[in-house]
């Protein structure tokens, strides 16, 4: 990669980066210093519960995608550990790395370890997608509550009316929809975008299809799953904290926080999560003050847990098989467009 294109690539990181400045002022500017160092540990016993359910979530998601994933002649155990390895990997390049590049790797740069083509990993990666904005989606709407205005709450309304309704026709009827699809964009005007744009709706039909509508209705039960795993790691930290806050606090929180990735920003959401995070609590009985310090302490857990243990998964690996090329070598080669 030459070296106006790093420095283009570069350029590309600073808006996400004032982005995340300017949220991280507007959470913190009136936050004294000292209620940073008054955090404690008011109930040590919690930590089991966040310690728990975190691994139990991060499991979760590695079975989930290992179910997705084609198995090609692996035995179940061999396939569990690859998937799982190239997942966790992926989740601490997206947590230290710009772009989603962390995405980019596991549907690239690991695609002969997974023994399937870039463009089937995609079709997972997609769906993958699809199932958790629709968990968190609603999540957000039925805890919302005072936080949302008018607009908002018909806006989320909406989307979680269109995203329930193309997510069950998705997981029951992906394998009939994909011929109408093709002679639907057929009579669209030729278009690159729209010729993207097809190509990843029939990448994820055929990821549903090839699992059928069992395995697809099982995707979406373990999805609600993780997802109340992660509502358990939020709720475990708030009573760790002793904050006061009443029973739909981490689940609001959780959703919105989560939700807040969709804001292009700094690598791990850092700034918008925060705020999110902030503004469910107050609105549910903590102070202000207490909600903001809450937000970057599990937000600082969430970071460190997945992107260490993703890194050393990711180390040992590299041990084992002696690499030793430079990981931005790697992500150099990462082609420009996705399949």
């Amino acid at each position: 990669m030459s070296a106006v294109a790093n420095s283009r690539n570069l350029l590309k990181t600073i808006p996400g980066l004032l982005i995340s400045a300017f949220f991280l002022w507007y959470t913190f500017h009136n936050i004294p210093l000292n209620e940073f160092r008054s955090l404690r540990l008011a109930h040590p016993v919690w930590i089991l519960g966040v310690l728990a359910f975190t691994a139990a979530s991060y499991t979760l998601r590695c079975v989930r995608w290992s179910q997705m994933m084609p198995r090609n002649g692996r035995s179940l155990r061999a396939h569990f550990v690859v998937c799982a390895r190239v997942l966790m990997t992926s989740l601490a390049a997206n947590n230290i790395l710009p772009l989603r590049i962390g995405d980019i790797m596991r549907i690239f740069t690991y695609s002969d370890d997974l023994g399937t083509a870039p463009s089937v990993i995609l079709s997972t990666v997609i769906l993958e997608k699809l199932l958790d904005i629709f968990v968190l989606v609603l999540l957000f709407v039925s805890t919302v509550g005072s936080i949302a205005t008018p607009r908002l709450r018909l806006i989320a309304n909406i989307s979680l009316a269109v995203s329930a309704i193309g997510l069950l026709i998705l997981l029951v009827a992906a394998r009939s929809l994909q011929a109408p699809v093709q002679r639907l964009f057929t009579r669209l005007p030729d278009s690159p975008l729209l010729k993207k744009i097809e190509h990843w709706i029939t990448l994820a039909l055929d990821a549903t299809g090839r699992l059928g509508v069992v395995g697809s209705l099982l995707l979406l039960f373990q999805s609600v799953v993780i997802w109340t795993c992660e509502g358990m790691i939020f709720l475990s930290a708030i009573r760790l904290l002793g904050l006061s806050v009443d029973r739909i606090a981490a689940w609001l929180a959780v959703s919105f926080a989560n939700l807040s990735y969709l804001i292009p920003s700094s690598p791990g959401a850092i700034g918008p999560f925060e705020l999110a995070v902030k503004t469910s609590l107050v609105n549910h009985g903590a102070s202000m003050s207490q909600s903001a310090v809450f937000g970057l302490a599990i937000h600082v857990w969430m970071l460190l847990s997945v992107t260490g243990a993703g890194g050393i998964i990711f180390l040992l690996h590299r041990i084992r098989i002696h690499n030793h090329k430079p990981l931005l070598e790697e992500i150099e080669d990462l082609p420009a467009t996705l399949p």
